[in-house]
Protein backbone atom coordinates (compact mmCIF):
# COMPACT_ATOMS: atom_id res chain seq x y z
CA UNK A 1 0.00 0.00 0.00
CA UNK A 2 2.88 2.34 0.85
CA UNK A 3 4.53 1.65 -2.51
CA UNK A 4 1.24 2.41 -4.30
CA UNK A 5 0.84 5.65 -2.36
CA UNK A 6 4.42 6.68 -3.13
CA UNK A 7 3.91 5.89 -6.80
CA UNK A 8 0.66 7.88 -6.85
CA UNK A 9 2.33 10.88 -5.21
CA UNK A 10 5.24 10.69 -7.65
CA UNK A 11 2.85 10.54 -10.60
CA UNK A 12 0.90 13.51 -9.22
CA UNK A 13 4.11 15.53 -8.91
CA UNK A 14 5.07 14.66 -12.48
CA UNK A 15 1.62 15.66 -13.74
CA UNK A 16 1.93 18.98 -11.93
CA UNK A 17 5.37 19.72 -13.36
CA UNK A 18 4.23 18.86 -16.88
CA UNK A 19 1.19 21.14 -16.50
CA UNK A 20 3.47 23.89 -15.16
CA UNK A 21 5.37 23.78 -18.46
CA UNK A 22 2.53 23.38 -20.95
CA UNK A 23 -0.23 25.58 -19.50
CA UNK A 24 1.74 28.84 -19.93
CA UNK A 25 2.64 27.75 -23.48
CA UNK A 26 -1.01 27.12 -24.36
CA UNK A 27 -2.12 30.43 -22.84
CA UNK A 28 0.63 32.26 -24.73
CA UNK A 29 -0.51 30.71 -28.02
CA UNK A 30 -4.15 31.48 -27.23
CA UNK A 31 -3.84 35.12 -26.24
CA UNK A 32 -0.50 36.66 -27.13
CA UNK A 33 0.59 35.45 -30.57
CA UNK A 34 -0.95 35.41 -34.03
CA UNK A 35 -3.86 32.94 -34.39
CA UNK A 36 -1.77 30.73 -36.66
CA UNK A 37 0.33 29.76 -33.64
CA UNK A 38 -2.56 28.03 -31.91
CA UNK A 39 -3.72 26.49 -35.20
CA UNK A 40 -0.29 24.87 -35.60
CA UNK A 41 -0.59 23.50 -32.06
CA UNK A 42 -4.03 22.05 -32.86
CA UNK A 43 -2.72 20.34 -35.99
CA UNK A 44 0.32 18.94 -34.20
CA UNK A 45 -1.78 17.67 -31.30
CA UNK A 46 -4.27 16.08 -33.69
CA UNK A 47 -1.55 14.39 -35.71
CA UNK A 48 0.10 12.93 -32.62
CA UNK A 49 -3.24 11.84 -31.11
CA UNK A 50 -4.21 10.18 -34.39
CA UNK A 51 -0.84 8.43 -34.58
CA UNK A 52 -1.37 7.14 -31.03
CA UNK A 53 -4.89 5.95 -31.82
CA UNK A 54 -3.88 4.07 -34.95
CA UNK A 55 -0.80 2.60 -33.28
CA UNK A 56 -3.21 1.07 -30.73
CA UNK A 57 -5.95 -0.02 -33.13
CA UNK A 58 -3.90 -0.93 -36.22
CA UNK A 59 -0.66 -2.30 -34.73
CA UNK A 60 2.07 -3.06 -37.25
CA UNK A 61 0.08 -1.70 -40.21
CA UNK A 62 2.33 1.27 -40.92
CA UNK A 63 0.74 2.26 -44.23
CA UNK A 64 -2.75 2.18 -42.73
CA UNK A 65 -1.58 4.21 -39.74
CA UNK A 66 -0.15 6.91 -42.02
CA UNK A 67 -3.38 6.97 -44.02
CA UNK A 68 -5.38 7.31 -40.80
CA UNK A 69 -3.37 10.36 -39.71
CA UNK A 70 -3.71 12.00 -43.15
CA UNK A 71 -7.45 11.27 -43.27
CA UNK A 72 -7.86 12.80 -39.82
CA UNK A 73 -6.07 15.96 -40.95
CA UNK A 74 -8.34 16.01 -44.00
CA UNK A 75 -11.46 15.87 -41.84
CA UNK A 76 -10.10 18.59 -39.55
CA UNK A 77 -9.28 20.89 -42.46
CA UNK A 78 -12.59 20.26 -44.18
CA UNK A 79 -14.66 21.11 -41.12
CA UNK A 80 -12.71 24.20 -40.11
CA UNK A 81 -11.66 25.76 -43.42
CA UNK A 82 -13.87 24.37 -46.20
CA UNK A 83 -17.30 24.76 -44.59
CA UNK A 84 -18.12 27.73 -46.82
CA UNK A 85 -17.35 25.91 -50.07
CA UNK A 86 -20.79 24.65 -50.97
CA UNK A 87 -21.19 21.45 -49.00
CA UNK A 88 -17.72 20.06 -49.69
CA UNK A 89 -17.64 18.18 -46.37
CA UNK A 90 -20.15 15.52 -47.40
CA UNK A 91 -18.23 14.44 -50.55
CA UNK A 92 -14.99 14.33 -48.54
CA UNK A 93 -16.56 12.06 -45.91
CA UNK A 94 -17.95 9.81 -48.65
CA UNK A 95 -14.53 9.70 -50.34
CA UNK A 96 -12.73 8.83 -47.11
CA UNK A 97 -15.30 6.13 -46.37
CA UNK A 98 -14.74 4.54 -49.79
CA UNK A 99 -10.95 4.78 -49.46
CA UNK A 100 -11.10 3.22 -45.99
CA UNK A 101 -13.13 0.30 -47.32
CA UNK A 102 -10.77 -0.19 -50.27
CA UNK A 103 -7.71 -0.10 -48.02
CA UNK A 104 -9.34 -2.72 -45.83
CA UNK A 105 -9.94 -4.83 -48.92
CA UNK A 106 -6.34 -4.39 -50.00
CA UNK A 107 -5.02 -5.58 -46.62
CA UNK A 108 -7.17 -8.61 -45.73
CA UNK A 109 -4.75 -10.34 -43.34
CA UNK A 110 -5.25 -11.26 -40.59
CA UNK A 111 -8.73 -11.94 -41.90
CA UNK A 112 -10.30 -12.29 -38.44
CA UNK A 113 -9.57 -8.60 -37.72
CA UNK A 114 -10.43 -7.22 -41.16
CA UNK A 115 -13.76 -5.73 -40.09
CA UNK A 116 -12.08 -4.06 -37.09
CA UNK A 117 -9.42 -2.48 -39.32
CA UNK A 118 -12.03 -1.17 -41.74
CA UNK A 119 -14.07 0.26 -38.87
CA UNK A 120 -11.08 2.17 -37.51
CA UNK A 121 -10.03 3.41 -40.95
CA UNK A 122 -13.46 5.03 -41.28
CA UNK A 123 -14.32 5.96 -37.68
CA UNK A 124 -10.86 6.97 -36.44
CA UNK A 125 -10.50 10.12 -38.58
CA UNK A 126 -14.04 11.20 -37.63
CA UNK A 127 -13.45 10.54 -33.94
CA UNK A 128 -10.36 12.71 -33.63
CA UNK A 129 -10.57 15.02 -36.64
CA UNK A 130 -14.26 15.75 -36.19
CA UNK A 131 -14.17 16.43 -32.46
CA UNK A 132 -10.87 18.31 -32.33
CA UNK A 133 -12.13 20.50 -35.16
CA UNK A 134 -14.53 22.05 -32.64
CA UNK A 135 -11.53 23.40 -30.72
CA UNK A 136 -10.43 25.23 -33.87
CA UNK A 137 -14.00 26.38 -34.53
CA UNK A 138 -14.14 27.90 -31.04
CA UNK A 139 -10.84 29.63 -31.76
CA UNK A 140 -12.23 31.48 -34.78
CA UNK A 141 -15.20 32.85 -32.83
CA UNK A 142 -15.23 36.32 -31.32
CA UNK A 143 -13.31 36.22 -28.02
CA UNK A 144 -11.59 33.22 -29.59
CA UNK A 145 -9.09 32.28 -26.89
CA UNK A 146 -11.65 32.70 -24.13
CA UNK A 147 -13.99 30.07 -25.60
CA UNK A 148 -11.17 27.59 -26.06
CA UNK A 149 -9.99 28.22 -22.51
CA UNK A 150 -13.53 27.61 -21.25
CA UNK A 151 -13.65 24.21 -22.94
CA UNK A 152 -10.23 23.38 -21.45
CA UNK A 153 -11.37 24.39 -17.97
CA UNK A 154 -14.46 22.20 -18.26
CA UNK A 155 -12.28 19.23 -19.17
CA UNK A 156 -9.19 19.69 -17.06
CA UNK A 157 -10.75 21.11 -13.91
CA UNK A 158 -13.26 18.30 -14.20
CA UNK A 159 -10.37 15.85 -14.42
CA UNK A 160 -8.68 17.45 -11.41
CA UNK A 161 -11.85 17.51 -9.34
CA UNK A 162 -12.54 13.92 -10.23
CA UNK A 163 -9.00 12.83 -9.33
CA UNK A 164 -9.02 14.33 -5.85
CA UNK A 165 -12.64 13.47 -5.05
CA UNK A 166 -12.03 9.91 -6.14
CA UNK A 167 -8.77 9.67 -4.25
CA UNK A 168 -10.12 10.93 -0.93
CA UNK A 169 -13.79 9.95 -1.04
CA UNK A 170 -14.14 7.29 -3.73
CA UNK A 171 -15.91 4.13 -2.58
CA UNK A 172 -18.48 3.17 -5.20
CA UNK A 173 -17.29 2.07 -8.64
CA UNK A 174 -18.59 4.08 -11.58
CA UNK A 175 -17.96 1.70 -14.50
CA UNK A 176 -15.58 -0.99 -13.26
CA UNK A 177 -15.65 -3.06 -16.43
CA UNK A 178 -14.15 -0.18 -18.41
CA UNK A 179 -12.21 1.86 -15.84
CA UNK A 180 -11.74 0.05 -12.51
CA UNK A 181 -10.37 3.08 -10.62
CA UNK A 182 -13.13 5.55 -11.43
CA UNK A 183 -15.80 6.06 -8.78
CA UNK A 184 -19.19 7.71 -8.52
CA UNK A 185 -17.77 10.11 -5.93
CA UNK A 186 -14.99 11.00 -8.35
CA UNK A 187 -17.52 11.62 -11.09
CA UNK A 188 -19.48 14.00 -8.87
CA UNK A 189 -16.25 15.77 -7.94
CA UNK A 190 -15.45 16.03 -11.65
CA UNK A 191 -18.78 17.72 -12.35
CA UNK A 192 -18.13 20.12 -9.48
CA UNK A 193 -14.74 20.92 -11.00
CA UNK A 194 -16.33 21.61 -14.39
CA UNK A 195 -18.91 23.92 -12.78
CA UNK A 196 -16.10 25.76 -11.02
CA UNK A 197 -14.39 26.16 -14.38
CA UNK A 198 -17.54 27.68 -15.88
CA UNK A 199 -17.86 30.06 -12.92
CA UNK A 200 -14.25 31.18 -13.35
CA UNK A 201 -14.93 31.85 -17.03
CA UNK A 202 -18.12 33.81 -16.35
CA UNK A 203 -16.73 36.02 -13.59
CA UNK A 204 -13.20 36.45 -14.91
CA UNK A 205 -12.60 36.35 -18.65
CA UNK A 206 -15.84 35.47 -20.49
CA UNK A 207 -18.75 37.60 -19.18
CA UNK A 208 -20.62 36.79 -22.42
CA UNK A 209 -21.21 33.34 -20.96
CA UNK A 210 -24.54 33.50 -19.03
CA UNK A 211 -24.27 32.28 -15.45
CA UNK A 212 -27.08 29.72 -15.59
CA UNK A 213 -26.20 28.72 -19.14
CA UNK A 214 -22.58 28.26 -18.11
CA UNK A 215 -23.51 26.01 -15.19
CA UNK A 216 -25.78 23.90 -17.40
CA UNK A 217 -23.04 23.71 -20.04
CA UNK A 218 -20.58 22.60 -17.35
CA UNK A 219 -22.90 19.81 -16.19
CA UNK A 220 -23.64 18.57 -19.72
CA UNK A 221 -20.17 19.16 -21.16
CA UNK A 222 -18.44 17.89 -18.03
CA UNK A 223 -20.55 14.73 -18.10
CA UNK A 224 -19.79 14.19 -21.79
CA UNK A 225 -16.12 14.85 -21.07
CA UNK A 226 -16.17 12.03 -18.52
CA UNK A 227 -17.87 9.83 -21.12
CA UNK A 228 -15.10 10.76 -23.58
CA UNK A 229 -12.52 9.67 -21.02
CA UNK A 230 -14.35 6.36 -20.60
CA UNK A 231 -14.52 5.90 -24.39
CA UNK A 232 -10.76 6.16 -24.63
CA UNK A 233 -10.38 3.83 -21.64
CA UNK A 234 -12.53 1.30 -23.50
CA UNK A 235 -10.28 1.60 -26.58
CA UNK A 236 -7.16 1.11 -24.46
CA UNK A 237 -8.59 -1.90 -22.64
CA UNK A 238 -9.70 -3.37 -25.94
CA UNK A 239 -6.21 -2.98 -27.40
CA UNK A 240 -4.33 -3.97 -24.24
CA UNK A 241 -2.42 -0.75 -23.57
CA UNK A 242 -2.20 1.35 -20.42
CA UNK A 243 -1.59 4.76 -22.00
CA UNK A 244 -2.04 5.97 -25.57
CA UNK A 245 1.56 7.21 -25.53
CA UNK A 246 4.32 8.61 -23.33
CA UNK A 247 4.97 12.04 -24.79
CA UNK A 248 3.64 13.87 -21.69
CA UNK A 249 5.35 12.75 -18.45
CA UNK A 250 2.77 11.80 -15.84
CA UNK A 251 -0.10 12.22 -18.31
CA UNK A 252 0.60 9.55 -20.93
CA UNK A 253 -0.07 10.45 -24.54
CA UNK A 254 -1.73 13.39 -26.22
CA UNK A 255 -4.93 11.39 -26.69
CA UNK A 256 -4.97 10.65 -22.95
CA UNK A 257 -4.90 14.39 -22.30
CA UNK A 258 -7.49 15.51 -24.85
CA UNK A 259 -10.00 12.64 -24.67
CA UNK A 260 -12.32 14.70 -22.44
CA UNK A 261 -11.44 18.04 -24.07
CA UNK A 262 -12.71 16.81 -27.45
CA UNK A 263 -16.16 16.32 -25.90
CA UNK A 264 -16.21 19.49 -23.79
CA UNK A 265 -15.09 21.54 -26.82
CA UNK A 266 -17.82 19.98 -28.96
CA UNK A 267 -20.39 20.74 -26.24
CA UNK A 268 -19.14 24.31 -25.88
CA UNK A 269 -19.22 24.88 -29.64
CA UNK A 270 -22.77 23.51 -29.97
CA UNK A 271 -23.93 25.66 -27.05
CA UNK A 272 -22.24 28.83 -28.32
CA UNK A 273 -23.31 28.36 -31.95
CA UNK A 274 -26.81 26.92 -31.73
CA UNK A 275 -28.08 28.27 -28.41
CA UNK A 276 -26.21 31.39 -27.31
CA UNK A 277 -25.89 32.93 -30.79
CA UNK A 278 -29.64 32.54 -31.37
CA UNK A 279 -30.78 34.17 -28.16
Amino acid sequence: MTDEKTKANSNLAMRFLTALVFIPLILWLLFWVAPVGFVVLVYLACAVAAAELFAMTLPGARVLQIYGVLAMLGILTSIVYLQNFGGVLAPIIVLLTVVGLLLGLATPEPIDRASERIAWLIAGPLYIGGLVATVALLHIREHQGAWVLLSMLLAWMGDTGGYFAGRFFGKHKLYERVSPKKTIEGSIGGLAGSVLGALIAHFWFLPELPLIGGILLALVGGGLGQAGDLCESLIKRGTGVKDSGSILPGHGGILDRIDALMFTAASTWVYATYILDRQ
